[in-house]
């Protein structure tokens, strides 16, 4: 089973987008598969959908993405705990979360269920912890150079990010869409019937 983030701070843009091809195919492809009646979720299944849905409340009190109105933290704290929450839900429900970047669904020579469904969208899920990996490693070279040039204007967090990561911005909103407002995973429920 996948449990540890990534350790890399990088954030490769071509990595970014992998991810996300990674987890429109995969939870398209779930989505797919039960409406064709190709796969028919269990009590189960339907019972640990609702409750990752619960636990990533994103709390955004309505408002559509991009939250560029709120902090960075909030922002990946969202998208963070999908990461857990799909590790923790994959461990209640006996799955294995499996490596799904690069791979396309079609390939698969079983029936598309959950462990594929929850392995999509962790793939994006998990850029969210490489993401507050990454700001936090920022956040300690800013406190440091706090620390030996008291006297130096501080850069802010989001310019370093954005100095660091030149798509952060663009991708973060990007992300933000697919986990929050209308028709996307907030609503995973609804989907599946």
């Amino acid at each position: 089973m996948i449990t540890e983030p990534s350790p890399s701070l990088v954030n490769d843009p071509a990595d970014f987008a992998s991810r996300l091809t990674a987890a429109e195919d995969w939870t398209g492809a779930a989505l797919e598969a039960q409406q064709e009646g190709l796969w028919a979720l269990t009590g189960t299944e339907h019972r640990i959908l609702a409750d990752v849905v619960a636990a990533t409340n994103p709390l955004h009190g309505g408002h559509l993405p991009p939250h560029d109105d709120e902090s960075v933290y909030m922002r990946l704290g969202r998208i963070r705990n999908w990461a857990g929450v799909l590790r923790l839900a994959a461990r209640a429900g006996g799955w294995e979360l499996h490596p799904v970047v690069g791979t396309d669904p079609s390939s698969l020579t079983r029936p598309i269920g959950m462990a594929d469904l929850l392995s999509g969208i962790y793939a994006l899920a998990e850029q969210g912890e490489r993401w507050q990996q990454l700001m936090l490693a920022i956040i300690a070279d800013l406190n440091a150079t706090a620390r030996k040039q008291p006297s130096q204007q501080r850069q802010d967090l989001d310019q370093a990010l954005a100095e660091r990561e030149p798509c952060f911005v663009e991708d973060l909103a990007t992300t933000e869409c697919f986990f929050t407002g209308p028709g996307s995973l907030e609503d995973l429920p609804l989907f599946f019937y």
